[in-house]
């Protein structure tokens, strides 16, 4: 039997905004923020991870893009080669909020794509679900290197979702927000 999605959680980048510090390795409640990612997808049937191996994620399918830190769209590409199932969820691997349910409400509301949307509105392409095929051929005739530019044109449903399952820990701000309880169920967006 197939299952229903896939998992690709993008954990590759520099984290320059960090001092190139391991982000998906940062810890938010006693657990790495990737480890979280992977949480949030246990119905999954693959559960791939483009970026270095880490030991906390036992069920998971490790790949590289290359050059390593070549960008979103690039471990995009090696990620999506690995799926199998007729969608795919595409998430960060810093989002310490983010839930089953949460992915479960994107696959519900999608019909070629649902990706959430932060209180200001503004897609958080990192935190979408998408028709596997539609997303590979999209991806196929795209020679640019942004989501933006790549998923935007697919038109998925967007979805504001309680719990900020959306915020990502970019900075060391950010982190100590997670991190003191600022941010997640039920707080409210300051400055962002």
């Amino acid at each position: 039997m197939t299952a229903r999605y896939d998992a690709c959680i993008l954990a590759g980048g520099l984290a320059r905004r960090l001092g190139g510090r391991d982000k998906p390795g940062m810890l938010v409640s006693g657990r790495p923020l990737i480890e979280s990612v992977a949480a949030a997808v246990p119905d999954a049937g693959k559960l791939i991870v483009v970026g270095p191996h880490r030991p906390g994620l036992p069920r998971a399918l490790f790949q590289r893009e290359d050059p390593p830190g070549g960008g979103p769209v690039s471990a995009l590409r090696v990620g999506l080669a690995e799926v199998s199932a007729p969608w795919v969820a595409l998430l960060a691997a810093d989002l310490p909020f983010l839930t089953a349910g949460h992915v479960s409400a994107l696959l519900d509301a999608a019909e070629t794509g649902a990706v959430l949307v932060d209180d200001d509105g503004r897609e958080q392409w990192l935190t979408g679900v998408w028709r596997t095929a539609e997303l590979a051929e999209a991806l196929a005739r795209y020679e640019g290197r942004s989501l933006h530019g790549l998923l935007a044109p697919l038109a998925p449903a967007r979805l504001h979702l309680a719990g900020q399952p959306w915020f990502d820990c970019d900075t060391a701000d950010d982190l100590k927000r997670a991190r003191s309880g600022e941010m997640g169920p039920g707080a409210q967006t300051r400055g962002r």
